[in-house]
């Protein structure tokens, strides 16, 4: 299975209120920004949404709320990963139900299984689901890897439709492009290899950055495409300083507070996670800036 979708995705950041409470009216100002701005989908509660400290309830009101208000206008990709694989295609069911396009399904984190584990996780999930599932490697954050073997194993299962590579390892994911070529598509989960993994033939990106700068991130996306290297250079270049600025804290801390800057109202995280440092807003601030966005505070 290919194309769920072709272009850039958004990574969306779930905006609460100070006292917990999902901010609707800020999250649906967000959905019509990453509209406006040429984003093909919206990955909604991934790790950039903090799904890990949401309760159900409220997961469910999220996934109602963004196909309703997104109306068919993107494609919408429900997060539904978890360290169980009974949790994992509970939660991916309910999202097929609720009206995703597709998943996003995040590797099995903590429990640190082995490379067959992994391939049982996906294969449980997939026979029980009938849209397009989009593998996430993201090690950092799981401990856990999908190596390319393993990787071109699952592509082989009928509704995988791709792997979002945010492993850091550039030779890693180029043997994995190398397997699943022509089987599944290959997604940038790392904004800073946006522009490497799109040379490569990876399908698109999903991006944290675009929360921020969607229309610079789907340019970039675009002159790749279109095969103009010095054009796709000269956009990183420019966004590299705002994308390293997403990343100053782990994710989505400085995303919230630069959305809050050009006055897309991010909201506060969710403890553990802590509102940006003082320095870091600085920086942040500075990095929004120099980049010419419209800093409001």
């Amino acid at each position: 299975m290919k194309h769920l979708f072709q272009g850039t995705a958004t990574a969306m950041i779930t905006p609460f209120y100070p006292n917990g409470g999902v901010n609707f009216e800020a999250f649906g100002a967000m959905i019509e920004y990453q509209i406006a701005g040429g984003t093909d989908a919206l990955v909604i509660l991934g790790t950039t949404g903090e799904p890990a400290t949401m309760t159900e309830a409220e997961k469910e009101e999220v996934m109602r709320f963004s196909v309703e208000k997104i109306a068919g206008r993107a494609k919408i990709i429900f997060g539904s990963g978890s360290n169980s694989t009974a949790h994992a295609i509970e939660a991916s069911i309910k999202a097929e139900k609720m009206g995703a396009d597709g998943l996003l399904v995040v590797t099995p984190y903590y429990n640190k299984c082995t490379q067959n584990g992994i391939y049982e996780y996906y294969k449980a999930i997939a026979e029980r689901v009938h849209i397009p599932i989009i593998c996430y490697n993201v090690p950092p954050r799981t401990g856990v890897n999908i190596q390319p073997a393993t990787m071109e194993r699952i592509a082989s299962l009928p509704n995988i439709a791709g792997v979002k590579e945010a492993c850091g390892n550039m030779e890693q994911i180029c043997e994995t492009m190398r397997r699943i070529r022509g089987k599944c598509d290959l997604y940038s989960g790392d904004d800073n290899l946006n522009l490497p993994i799109l040379a490569i033939g990876g399908e698109g990106l999903i991006s944290v950055a675009s929360n921020i700068i969607p229309r610079e991130t789907k340019a970039l996306y675009e002159a790749v495409r279109a095969g103009d290297l010095a054009r796709a250079n000269e956009l990183q270049d420019k966004m590299l300083p705002v994308i390293d600025a997403m990343f100053i804290e782990v994710n989505p801390i400085p995303a919230k507070a630069a959305a809050d800057m050009i006055g897309l109202n991010g909201g506060i995280p969710r403890p553990p996670l802590t509102e940006l440092e003082p320095a870091h807003k600085d920086a942040v601030r500075a990095a929004l800036r120099a980049f010419g966005l419209n800093v409001r505070n």
